[in-house]
């Protein structure tokens, strides 16, 4: 039995750091934010300082509260910016990205752990942030997920040279790190060494704010000092859904992905999903169904463009009542995004998501830090590159979620995975609440994701079910295997009534689940 909590996180390193601060007495939002630096270290294409993301914190006594700390566009638009295309290759497929120095929004990630440990931390932040000194310092083998990544969006880190050089193999300057091999950024370790010093007053009003700014005026980019001096790390009340007796909480607008999450179970709720048998063709027509529902009310709603009056209309009882006849009626990627849940033995409970998007290839002069390039991403830019509206936060897709149930469990969970983040989540939270699935049990089950007409079923489920589902969809696709693709949910689950902690990292995206 677990004394002091449990996390899952994305990379052995990160979930090891949280752990730790656990047994050093330090509560699950201590934990939390130690994850952030270690994952900004260990996780380096998913997780930057130079990005940003959102806290979901559930504190024993008191209210939930969502930290937003996600980039937000500057205040005003530069005429001549660099901005220019690359293109990553997943092998099956390629993408195309943006960087460059036009493409950086201001960052939040800075902000938000040091606003969150004001309210929140019980250790000293120099404690918290110790554990992200010694990794960079002593370096670490990158993990095979890691290395991955980095092959995919091998043109971002070979786009500079100080990319290049910060993240060139040991081996073969001439590539990027690979799996297994020595890792360490001397310049983040002394960065980070005075960050835990200084405070997030160096990051948005000293030495980085001024360089970046100059370099932005320089090399093309939109940041001034003012974008730094003025980003606020912003407090909402979670968007709360009903669902099976339970409570989840999740994001709520402007970002897209909690509503999304809400929209779908107020679609299946009582419709008798959990009867029809998980992994079946029955269950999986219809999780097949609500999701293409929901990526029609996405649209219908305008949710992209205006996500608050979009919200507003995904949750209106009459447009709820005629997308769930439409569920009863009818016959029956890979974006920059890492997790953190952590729940300790006092029932404190954090939900976490990162991003940097894919960077930018730009790294602030003497930190180490890769920053984001939010501005180059297609999927939260609806309205097209430059148009973004100027001093504005950024929507997202992340959706760090929690479930609250009134027999005393308590799950924190979330998931990277771009468009797959949302059908990733609910997955589980069906699993768990519709199908009465262990939380591990739950994170590795094999998944679906329906969008853009094709409906992609991962390997795993009962014989023939695959085979009945491509003769029911015009385009169905059968993976293989297992895959990144069907996002990473990392969840910790506690059952007060029990006192019992554990939790489930997903195999997809190198997750580990550790409980001290």
């Amino acid at each position: 039995m677990a004394k002091y909590g449990a996390v899952a996180a994305g990379d052995g390193e990160t979930a090891r750091v949280a752990a730790e601060i656990l047994k050093s007495g330090g509560n699950a939002f201590d934990a939390a934010l130690a994850a952030l630096f270690a994952s900004s270290v260990a996780e380096p294409v998913l997780s930057s300082l130079g990005g940003g993301g959102f806290l979901l914190a559930a504190p024993e006594t008191g209210k939930p509260l969502l930290y937003d700390f996600f980039a937000h566009t500057p205040r005003r638009k530069s005429t001549e910016v660099d901005f220019h295309p690359v293109v990553a290759d997943f092998g099956a497929t390629t993408q195309e990205f943006h960087i460059g120095m036009g493409s950086i929004a201001t960052p939040g990630a800075v902000r938000g752990a040091f606003e969150i440990h004001r309210d929140l931390g019980r250790m000293p932040i120099k404690d918290i942030i110790q554990p992200a000194i010694e990794l960079a310092r002593r370096g670490f083998k990158l993990s095979p997920l890691q290395a991955y990544i980095f092959e995919v969006v091998g043109p971002i880190y070979m786009a500079t040279p100080e990319c290049r050089a910060q993240y060139a193999s040991p081996a073969n300057p001439d590539r990027l790190i690979g799996a297994g091999e020595h890792m360490a950024v001397v310049a983040k370790a002394d960065f980070l060494e005075a960050l835990a010093h200084e405070g997030d007053d160096l990051f948005y009003r000293g030495e980085v704010a001024a360089s970046v700014a100059r370099d932005c005026e320089d090399r093309g980019g939109h940041l001034q000092r003012a974008d730094f001096e003025r980003y606020e790390v912003i407090k909402r009340s979670p968007l709360v859904v009903e669902f099976e007796g339970a409570r989840i909480l999740t994001n709520p607008p402007p970002s897209v992905g909690g509503i999304l999450i809400a929209f779908a179970l107020k679609l299946i709720a009582g419709t008798g999903l959990g009867k029809l048998g998980y992994g079946s063709f029955a269950h999986l027509d219809r999780l097949a169904q609500v999701m293409a529902l929901s990526n029609q009310a996405r649209v219908e709603s305008g949710l992209n463009l205006h996500p608050e009056s979009g919200a507003e209309m995904l949750l209106d009882p009459d447009f709820l009542a005629r997308y769930r006849a439409e569920v009863l009626g009818q016959p029956a990627s890979h974006r920059g995004t890492t997790h953190v849940s952590v729940i300790d033995r006092a029932g404190n409970a954090a939900s976490m998501t990162l991003s940097n998007g894919e960077g930018s290839a730009y790294i602030a002069p003497n930190t180490g830090v890769v920053f984001n390039n939010m501005l180059g991403e297609e999927d939260i830019n609806p309205k097209g590159f430059h148009q973004w509206p100027e001093d504005k936060r950024l929507s997202s897709m992340m959706a760090p979620s929690l479930i609250q149930h009134p027999d005393g469990l308590l799950v924190a969970l979330g998931s990277g995975g771009s468009n797959r983040i949302r059908t990733a989540i609910l997955q589980v939270i069906l699993a768990i609440l519709e199908f009465g699935v262990h939380v591990q049990d739950a994170v590795e089950l094999p998944r679906i994701h329906f969008e853009r007409d094709v409906l992609n079923v991962e390997a795993g489920f009962g014989e023939g079910v695959g085979e009945q589902l491509r003769d029911a969809y015009a385009q169905c696709k059968l993976w293989e295997a297992q895959n990144l693709f069907f996002g990473g949910v990392h969840a910790v689950e506690y059952d007060s009534a029990k006192k019992a902690i554990c939790g489930g990292g997903d195999p997809r995206r190198g997750g580990v689940a550790l409980a001290v």
